[in-house]
């Protein structure tokens, strides 16, 4: 595997990742993620603040798609090339750094979501830590920590990668290594401090979303761990698990060196903690991106330049084999997907202009929004104008709890724009009139929820009474500095356990 190769290979998939970053409307998540740029905190409902402040940065510039995808649409190439500067000294550099590339998950994946800080903070993390182990220097310790602690401030999976900075300290420990290892989290601190103190003034909403309200359904499933090791087979490739399976002689002959023993750890203690969560939970696919580059630079060390280039190779068909299915089915019409239960979410985001357009004759007298957090905020990006969450939703994504005050909505004209239709009588009690129409979408009937006259006493002894119960039962063992749901709306009335 060449430099040239790479670079040819390189300008390939950032023209096609391009490409697909201006083609794709925003999705839900991210819609999600870029008003909390528009409306930067120290710290947002369901995960740490950092890709809100990247997108609030972003903003400044401008608020096109492909401009607020730009870290994500970077990421493959940056971590590819620093792959390759790591790994300088080896001959199968290159080849690694086009594994990285060419991950299946980096050919499509262009969306800007919690995980692209997460990536480029623990990749970086863990390639210092990588530096630090080979001579126990206490400066790239002390740089993994600063890394580190981005990477808490994106995501708390981060912990996964100080597991590993502890395993290798507890395996022929030294004084070096547990002073090095102490610098490191020491360097974390000011991160995890920030997190619980806005948690304490906050509900400990992060607490709550990520250990109690998400895990209610939670429990052993002999589906979740097939699905996981599914997913690993997609993620990694089958030949690049076969050679790491393969080389198992070599991986343990590595083992005996503190450099290639670092990265042993850092590629293989998450994923083997996600295959223990995954007997109780279902775990994401873009939970193990993280570490998955660790896993391409291993093969480096373990593989002979034959068996380098035929990965390569199979990693350059599957990407073209990704490239070819997303450009034929861009040119489908969105109708083929018409049976699948997912075909109104479908429309709405792709056709959210059309039904921003359905509503304007409504935008000087109503106060929009929408039933579920996805709906609210792909059309509230579409229309730069804030939906918000009327009624309970889910457990998810519950911002809108903290940006949205219905005291302050008594009284008023609110619409909600519906993919079903309400059940009979599901929105008389809220408002002095109500009435419904329908917009039809791509065969999609949409429904319009025009409620004239809001009454929030009964909204709040009803819905938010409910979504009191469910999402903020908060445990006595934590201690509160404040909750904005429960000031706000059950002053003097507790909701702890």
């Amino acid at each position: 595997m060449t430099r040239s190769v790479f670079f040819a290979l390189l300008a390939a998939t950032l023209t096609f990742r391009f490409w697909l970053a201006h083609a794709m409307p925003i999705t839900g998540d991210e819609a999600y993620f870029i008003w909390w740029g528009r409306i930067p905190d120290w710290g947002f409902y369901d995960h740490p603040p950092m890709v809100g402040w990247w997108l609030a940065a972003l903003l400044r510039v401008s608020d096109a798609a492909w401009w607020l995808r730009l870290p994500a649409l970077l990421l493959p190439g940056v971590l590819s090339l620093a792959v390759a500067r790591a790994l300088r000294g080896n001959s199968l550099a290159w080849g690694a750094a086009t594994l990285v590339l060419l991950a299946p998950a980096d050919v499509w994946n262009v969306f800007i979501t919690t995980d692209t800080p997460l990536i480029y903070f623990s990749f970086f993390s863990a390639l210092a830590f990588l530096r630090a182990a080979k001579s126990d220097d206490a400066r790239f310790y002390l740089l993994s920590g600063v890394l580190l602690s981005g990477a808490v401030l994106s995501k708390y999976f981060a912990v996964l990668l100080g597991v590993a900075y502890l395993l290798h300290a507890l395996y022929s420990p030294s004084r070096k290594k547990w002073l090095g290892l102490l610098l490191c989290y020491a360097a974390v601190v000011p991160a995890v401090l920030l997190m619980a103190w806005w948690n304490w003034g906050h509900c400990w909403s992060n607490i709550m979303f990520n250990v109690y309200n998400r895990n209610a359904d939670a429990g052993w499933s002999w589906k979740n761990p097939l699905l996981y090791g599914v997913m690993l087979l997609y993620l990694l490739t089958p030949p690049v698990i076969w050679q790491l399976v393969k080389c198992r002689s070599e991986l343990a002959m590595r083992w005996r060196e503190a450099g290639p023993r670092a990265l042993i750890l850092i590629a293989v203690s998450p994923l083997v903690l996600f295959a223990a969560l995954s007997l109780m939970k279902q775990i994401g696919l873009h939970w193990p991106l993280s570490f998955l580059p660790f896993c391409f630079m291993l093969v480096a060390y373990l593989v002979e330049a034959g068996a380098m280039r035929r990965l390569v190779r199979f990693f350059a068909g599957f990407a073209a084999l990704h490239v070819l299915v997303i450009g034929v089915t861009s040119q489908l019409p969105l109708e083929l997907w018409q049976k699948s239960r997912l075909y109104d979410g479908i429309v709405l985001t792709f056709e959210a202009q059309t039904l921003i357009d359905s509503l304007k004759p409504f935008e000087r007298d109503y106060v929009f929004a929408s039933d579920g957090y996805s709906n609210a905020v792909t059309l509230g990006y579409q229309a730069r104008r804030y939906f918000l969450v009327f009624g309970e939703a889910s457990s998810h994504a519950r911002h809108d709890d903290i940006l949205t005050d219905f005291r302050a909505l008594d009284g008023r004209n609110i619409l909600v724009l519906r993919k079903t239709a309400p059940s009979p009588g599901e929105y008389a009690r809220y408002f002095r009139a109500v009435e419904t129409r329908e917009v039809q979408v791509r065969g999609v009937n949409f429904t319009i929820v025009l409620g004239r006259g809001f009454d929030y006493t009964r909204y709040r002894d009803s819905v938010l009474a409910s979504v009191r119960a469910k999402y903020y039962r908060i445990p006595s063992w934590l201690p509160q500095q404040g909750c904005y749901f429960c000031e706000r709306y059950f002053p003097g009335e507790t909701c702890q356990r």
